[in-house]
C-alpha cells in the first residue's frame, strides 16, 4: 500500500510520467499503470481449473454416499480413507487428497446454517435434564438436575432428583413456575418420553396424558426440538453444562437432595443477580420486564403425581417403578392405587390411604409396623425382625427389647414381645406405650427372672364388665378359673385311660 501511495502521488501530484515512475521505482510500466487505475489493489479469484478426474469419479462418490447413508450412524461415520479405498477397488485412478477435498466440499454444502434468534420477554423458556454427581449423606451417587431457563432474562431454576421420570419432570415444572411467579408462553423440550408418547414426525408428536394435563392447566405451548439436534435449544444445553462447572463443582455435599438443591439454587440465583447482558444491563432488571409478560399462575396448584393401579401381594407388598413397598397387612391380596410423586408414593385402598417415601429403582422399603397383628402370632418371626421393628416403634420398645434379651434370651424375648404386639393390636400403640413407660419406670417387668405381662395389662384399659342383669342368676355364683394347656393335656390323658 505504501508503494501504491507513492506511485499515485508522483503521477497525480508531481506530474511524473509512467515511464519515469517505472524507471525510478524499478517497476514495470504495467504495474504502475494498474495502480494508477486502482487506489487499492484487488484480489482476483483464480480461474477454476479443469478437473477431468473428478468429472468421472464425482458421480460415483455421490452414488456411494447415497447407498451408504442408511448404514451410517453414531460413530460409524464415513472417512475419505474408506471412500478412497472403495474407489481404488472399483478400478478408479484417483488420489486420496482429491477424494478428501471432494468430501469436504460435500459436507460444507450439506452443513446446517445456524440462524441468530431473537428472545422476547415472557415468550420462551427451555427445559432439560442433566446428569450430575452429588455426595448425599456421605455417599457419592448420580442424580438428575432439572433445569428451566427463561431465555430473555437468563434466569434459571434448578432442582435435583433421584431420576428423570415423569413425576420428577412434572414436579419440576410446578416448582419452576412458582419460583418465577408466572408461566412463559411456550416451552421448548427434547423428545423425551415423559412428554411425548412416540415420535411420528416433525409435525406430529402425541403427548402423554399427564403432560397434556400439565400444559392445559398452565396454558403454555409445548414445542419440541428436532431429534438429535440439541442446538435447537442451545440456551439450556449450554447453561446446563455451565451450572455443573460453576455451581456443582467441586461436588456438593449434604444430608439429602433437597438440601443440596437449595444450596445450588441459591448460588445460581446469587450470581445471576450480578450478571449483565452485552449492553451492560443487569439480568435482574431484564427479569422485571419479563415478569410482567409472564402468564399468571392458576388459582389451584397442579398435582404432579402419576396414578397407576397395583396389585398387593399375599405378603402385603407391592412393586412400583422398580421398588418394593410394604403396606398394611389388611390390604394383602387387594387391588390398590399408587399415586407416584417425585419424593413419595401415596397408596389408596378401600377408602384408606398411606404414604411411603419413594425409593430408587431396585430399592426396598419394608415397614414392620404394617405387620403388628401377624407378628403377634409368630414369635419366631418377631425374633428375626425385632431390631428393625423396635427401631420403627422407638422408645420404650427399644429399651424393652434390650431388657428382654438380657433377661430371658432371644427365644423367650421374641415370645414376650409378640404378646406386647398383641396388646398394641387390641389397645392401640399409644395406650401400650404409656403403660410400658409406667411399668419400666416402676421396674415391674422382672420378677425372679420371669417377665410378668400382667403388670402391663393391668395398666391398660379394662374391657367392659357385663351387667349382672345380663347374667342368669344360676350362673352368677360360678367362678371360671383361667385354663392352661397343661390342664387339657391331663384331661386328654385321663380320657385315654392313661395312654
Amino acid at each position: 500500500m505504501d508503494q501504491v501511495h507513492v506511485i499515485r502521488h508522483k503521477h497525480y501530484v508531481e506530474k511524473r510520467g509512467i515511464r519515469w515512475i517505472a524507471r525510478d521505482m524499478g517497476l514495470s510500466r504495467g504495474t504502475v499503470r494498474k495502480y494508477l487505475e486502482e487506489s487499492e489493489p484487488k484480489r482476483k479469484e483464480p480461474e477454476k481449473r479443469p478437473q477431468p478426474v473428478m468429472s468421472v469419479v464425482g458421480p460415483r462418490i455421490d452414488k456411494l454416499l447415497e447407498e451408504w447413508e442408511p448404514r451410517l450412524a453414531g460413530k460409524h461415520r464415513l472417512t475419505s480413507t474408506r471412500m478412497h479405498r472403495e474407489l481404488i477397488e472399483e478400478g478408479y485412478q484417483v488420489g486420496e487428497r482429491t477424494v478428501r477435498a471432494y468430501l469436504a466440499e460435500y459436507r460444507r454444502q450439506k452443513a446446517e446454517v445456524y440462524i441468530p434468534l431473537v428472545h422476547r420477554a415472557g415468550e420462551e423458556a427451555q427445559v432439560d435434564f442433566f446428569e450430575v454427581q452429588v455426595d448425599e449423606n456421605g455417599q457419592r451417587r448420580k442424580a438428575w438436575k432439572f433445569l428451566m431457563r427463561l431465555m430473555y432474562s437468563g434466569r434459571d431454576f434448578i432442582q435435583l432428583y433421584d431420576g428423570c421420570d415423569q413425576p420428577c419432570f412434572l414436579e419440576g415444572h410446578v416448582r419452576a413456575f412458582e419460583h418465577f411467579g408466572g408461566v412463559p408462553q411456550r416451552l421448548v423440550y427434547d423428545n423425551l418420553s415423559a412428554a411425548v408418547k412416540r415420535f411420528v414426525g416433525l409435525k406430529e408428536r402425541p403427548l402423554t396424558d399427564r403432560f397434556k394435563a400439565l400444559s392445559s392447566h398452565y396454558l403454555f405451548e409445548p414445542c419440541f426440538a428436532r431429534p438429535r439436534q440439541g442446538h435447537d435449544k442451545g440456551g439450556v444445553e449450554g447453561r446446563g453444562k455451565t451450572i455443573r462447572l460453576q455451581h456443582l463443582t467441586p461436588i456438593l455435599a449434604g444430608p439429602d437432595l433437597e438440601t443440596i438443591s437449595e444450596a445450588a439454587r441459591d448460588d445460581v440465583e446469587s450470581l445471576w443477580r450480578q450478571r449483565q447482558d452485552a449492553e451492560g444491563r443487569l439480568l435482574s432488571a431484564l427479569f422485571e420486564e419479563e415478569a410482567i409478560k409472564l402468564a399468571p399462575l392458576p388459582a389451584a396448584v397442579f398435582e404432579p403425581r402419576c396414578v397407576e393401579s397395583v396389585s398387593i401381594s399375599r405378603s402385603a407388598t407391592v412393586r412400583v417403578s422398580g421398588a418394593i413397598y410394604s403396606l398394611p397387612e389388611r390390604w394383602a391380596r387387594l387391588d390398590a392405587e399408587a399415586a407416584v410423586g417425585a419424593r413419595d408414593v401415596l397408596f389408596r385402598c378401600r377408602g384408606e390411604q398411606t404414604v411411603r417415601p419413594r425409593q430408587r429403582r431396585g430399592g426396598k422399603h419394608i415397614q414392620y409396623r404394617d405387620y403388628v397383628r401377624e407378628l403377634s402370632r409368630k414369635p419366631q418371626a418377631v425374633r428375626q425382625v425385632a431390631p428393625e421393628l423396635v427401631a420403627e416403634l422407638g422408645e420404650p420398645y427399644r429399651k424393652l427389647w434390650v431388657l428382654l434379651e438380657q433377661t430371658h434370651g432371644g427365644r423367650q424375648a421374641g415370645r414376650i414381645l409378640a404378646g406386647v404386639l398383641g396388646a398394641i393390636n387390641d389397645h392401640g400403640e399409644e395406650a401400650v406405650s404409656l403403660a410400658l413407660d409406667e411399668a419400666l419406670s416402676a421396674g415391674a417387668f422382672a420378677d425372679q427372672g420371669v417377665c410378668n405381662l400382667l403388670n402391663l395389662t393391668s395398666r391398660l384399659e379394662e374391657p367392659p364388665i357385663l351387667s349382672e342383669t345380663l347374667i342368669p342368676a344360676a350362673l352368677r355364683t360360678v367362678q371360671i378359673e383361667t385354663g392352661h394347656a397343661s390342664d387339657y393335656d391331663e384331661l386328654l390323658y385321663a380320657a385315654g385311660g392313661g395312654q
